[in-house]
């Protein structure tokens, strides 16, 4: 019996001893330079924490018909479905790390018949036959003295906490994407009438140039540039309707629907959001979820090599077998109680430099992450500055643009005049101008698109807002 204390006295040392010699390292957020983190995007709309990431989306994107897009593409995009589906392959594989520390447990029942030949047995001494008749239960457990399981566990929470944000950032992908696509549809369809428009009024070009070439003011080449400056905008009409089909099919699939037609408003009811504020620049590691995504990545990799440091170093387990056990039946529960008990303490003394080529490959995976998480953040401070600047120039070119269609609007109308009553003007003057007005119309309707889509995008690489 003393020697039996004394042997797991002797074990319970040795133990307690390697368990108070640390292997791993303590995790430390990734650390980015403050003069970086304060620098992270140029354009600065406020000096304190309130952003726009902290608005909720209905309230940026206020259009009805649009709430209703993006509302159907969150509850049944497919990207975001398999982002979900992963969430719960990480919550399991969590779940599962969770209970690596605990002791198996395990039920067998068995029969074994042993028969030996007589060759084997030689000499005057026959072994008899053996039969026996066993069940019994068995365990097993590793003491964590290097933290390994520690490891897995903490490594399977950081891959859960990043499929985690993954989701999100995917689901803010998918608003982002919606709005994108929605506004490209309206505008197109401000395009297609304002060609039908522009088409109505060449047709009427052509039958005022057909009269006074009748009256001899004008030539048979300008009734045929007239009919080519109609044909020119007539040709524009389904190249638009093309578009818009394919656009109305682009959102039918972020919603997960067959192809149709999509309800939707008008780009001159649109109200844009103008309340844009960055917030300091260190809230995107808080708002953003693919810099988040980014971080726990890392976190990972980091515990990952906590787990190949380990597993350099010996494993303690200890496992034991309770049951009964006897050569009959009759006799099984009668005096047939047996049990082992057994420590092994296992260190792996050569397999080629194996284990420790795991640690360096760990190691160079986790700078690779640590990279990774970097660029994501200097990618993310960019997307800021850089649809913070596109809505600031599209907002300036509105004034600007709204001259230039009345200024040429005007030019059109002194043209036809001239044409008419005097012959100071020949009719490419006024093909020009019609052509010009036709450009600067439809550059108005894109000026008001790319106000619209840097919300859109400013939305998005702030981190998404609430949901």
């Amino acid at each position: 019996m003393k020697i039996k204390i004394i042997n797991l006295v002797l074990l319970a040392g040795i133990a307690g001893f390697f368990y108070s010699c640390k292997v791993t390292d303590t995790y430390k957020d990734p650390e980015i330079e403050q003069s970086r983190q304060d620098n992270l995007f140029r354009q600065k709309t406020s000096n304190d924490t309130v952003s726009t990431a902290n608005v909720a989306w209905n309230q940026i994107f206020t259009d009805d018909k649009l709430q209703n897009i993006i509302n159907k593409t969150i509850q049944n995009n497919l990207d975001l479905k398999v982002a979900v589906a992963r969430i719960q392959e990480a919550s399991a594989v969590f779940k599962q790390s969770k209970l690596q520390n605990l002791p198996s447990l395990d039920i067998a029942a068995s029969t074994t018949e042993t028969k030996n030949s007589g060759a084997a047995q030689g000499g005057n001494f026959v072994m008899p036959d053996l039969l026996v008749y066993r069940l019994g239960l068995s365990t097993g457990w590793e003491v964590d003295i290097w933290g390994r399981i520690k490891s897995v566990k903490k490594s399977a929470y950081a891959g859960l906490l990043q499929t985690d944000a993954a989701k999100r950032a995917v689901q803010t992908q998918m608003v982002a994407q919606a709005a994108t696509l929605y506004y490209q549809l309206i505008s197109l369809d401000k395009q297609l009438e304002i060609t039908k428009q522009t088409i109505e009024l060449r047709k009427q070009d052509v039958e005022t140039v057909q009269l006074l070439m009748d009256a001899a003011y004008l030539t048979g080449a300008d009734v045929e540039q007239s009919k080519a400056n109609l044909y020119s905008a007539q040709l524009s009409v389904p190249d638009l309707e093309l578009q818009i089909q394919q656009t109305e099919n682009s959102l039918s699939i972020l919603m997960n629907d067959n192809p149709q037609s999509i309800e939707r408003n008008s780009i001159d009811s649109q109200v844009i959001y103008t309340d844009l504020k960055t917030g300091v620049p260190v809230s995107l590691l808080k708002n953003r979820p693919d810099v988040q995504a980014a971080e726990f990545t890392f976190r990972q990799a980091f515990e990952n090599k906590n787990m190949a440091m380990a597993q350099v170093y010996p494993t303690l387990s200890i496992t034991g077998t309770l049951g009964l056990s006897s050569r009959t039946l009759e006799n099984f529960f009668s005096n047939s109680l047996f049990y082992t008990a057994a420590g092994t303490l296992t260190q792996n003394i050569f397999q080629m430099g194996n284990r420790k080529a795991q640690v360096r490959i760990m190691e160079a995976r986790k700078m690779q992450a640590y990279y990774t998480f970097e660029k994501t953040l200097l990618t993310a401070g960019s997307e800021v500055s850089n649809s913070l600047l596109s809505y600031q120039k599209a907002k300036e070119k509105e004034t600007t643009r709204l001259l230039q269609i009345q200024s040429l609007e005007k030019a059109v109308e002194f043209n036809k005049e001239l044409l008419t009553y005097s012959s100071n003007t020949n009719y490419v003057n006024v093909l020009t101008s019609e052509q010009s007005l036709l450009a600067a119309k439809l550059s108005a309707v894109n000026d008001k698109l790319q106000q619209l889509q840097a919300v859109t995008e400013f939305y998005r690489a702030l981190g998404g807002g609430q949901f």
